[in-house]
């Protein structure tokens, strides 16, 4: 049985203010494509259809087409709910739906209910596990306590009960949106931790063929059965570096299994570049990122001017400006107390404007509003100092 694993679309998700919308609808082009040039019998999502509880209309739109296209196919789907969506509203509808061969497992009372499909060398039996949030299903897995791996814990026993009493040589895939023990984060997830240790063994996934997992951005194998899918566009500089991709699993008659990694589009290359502004401006090291969505540590020991409007002049979908400066000065002012250690307050003022403002010195008319400033202080100070207690 051939299976297409993906998750973490984040549908409606920006990237530092960047529509991402037209990308995800190419994404969503490709995935369809991939299901029907590659013969897919089977599309597993693991988690994080949307960027949030409540959508945008265009999210929806998005989510509604993919639906329908892939129903068209006779593709059966499985989507459980990840982290970011509201499985509630993720799962209206799921019993009409299903029916179309879209199966929506977003209720945590139904992960011992799996989706059966089957080929020529018998039944697959796949699980769907929403994202199990330890206080909101303890008691529904009869716990009194414990965090994540406690409840998903739960949850796979009673996968594996169910699966013990079916034929002997079903297989069984299960689908996952959890945070698993070698899995290597980003910046772009949202952090899982309230509620309990965040991460879970591998071993709760024992006796399962397949493990479709979600949450982590990054593609990345855990062990041959045990892989994240990663998500299909980079949400975070931290990305940079990731090659965006689903995974094409074949599952053999004995629950073996083959996964061939297939690439994403990318709307834009991701950068991060550091230096002085000045370098960057006319270094030609830096031609090759010029049309990508950029990120840019500057070092200058002291603000630049408009940075950000000569930085876009070169790199015009700069996104992001950080700045860590040089301290050329560090050991000789090893802190902010030793660099002012000895100075009046006004003398403190004026070094903050020189450094707000490199190069400019505080004019006659700044220095006297200061000045009065500084005296009109002192002044209520020593008034209030000499009211009687």
């Amino acid at each position: 049985m051939r299976l297409l694993h993906t998750s973490d679309w984040h549908l409606g998700r920006s990237f530092h203010r960047e529509s991402l919308h037209d990308a995800q609808r190419a994404f969503l082009d490709h995935l369809v494509a991939v299901v029907r040039d590659e013969r897919v019998d089977a599309v597993l999502v693991a988690g994080d259809v949307y960027d949030r509880a409540l959508p945008g209309l265009e999210a929806v739109a998005l989510f509604d087409d993919v639906l329908h296209r892939l129903a068209d196919l006779g593709v059966p789907t499985v989507f459980i709910s990840g982290n970011h969506d509201s499985a509630r509203r993720l799962g209206v509808g799921a019993g009409l739906i299903g029916r179309a061969g879209i199966h929506l497992r977003t209720d945590p009372g139904e992960c011992a209910e799996p989706v059966l499909l089957a080929d020529a060398h018998g039944p697959v039996a796949v699980y769907g596990l929403p994202y199990l949030e330890p206080t909101l299903v303890r008691e529904r897995f009869g716990l009194a306590r414990g965090g994540h791996a406690a409840v998903l814990g739960a949850a796979m026993e009673q996968v594996r009960a169910d699966l013990a009493a079916r034929p002997a040589g079903t297989r069984a895939v299960v689908l996952a949106h959890a945070f698993v023990t070698g899995g290597e984060p980003s910046d772009s997830e949202r952090d899982i931790a309230v509620g309990g240790v965040a991460a879970v063994p591998a071993s709760v996934f024992d006796g399962v063929h397949y493990a479709a997992l979600g949450h982590l951005h990054g593609c990345q194998t855990l062990a041959p059965h045990l892989r994240y899918s990663g998500s299909p566009l980079a949400y975070s500089f931290s990305e940079h570096e990731q090659r965006k991709s689903m995974w094409l699993v074949d599952l053999a008659a004995d629950g073996a299994v083959t996964a061939e990694r297939v690439p994403c589009p990318a709307p834009r290359r991701l950068a991060r570049l550091r230096g002085w502004l000045d370098e960057l401006l006319t270094d030609e090291r830096y031609t090759a990122d010029e049309q990508s969505w950029v990120q840019v540590t500057l070092t200058d020991p002291s603000r630049p001017t408009e940075p950000m409007e000569r930085l876009r002049r070169r790199f015009p979908h700069t996104l992001q400006l950080l700045f860590d400066p040089e301290e050329s000065t560090a050991a000789a002012s090893p802190s902010y107390a030793a660099r002012v250690s000895g100075r009046t307050d006004l003398e403190i003022a004026e070094g903050f404007l020189r450094h707000v403002r490199p190069g400019a010195d505080p004019d006659p008319d700044e220095l006297g509003w200061l000045r009065e400033g500084f005296e009109r202080v002192r002044e209520t100070a020593d008034r209030k100092a000499e009211q009687p207690r």
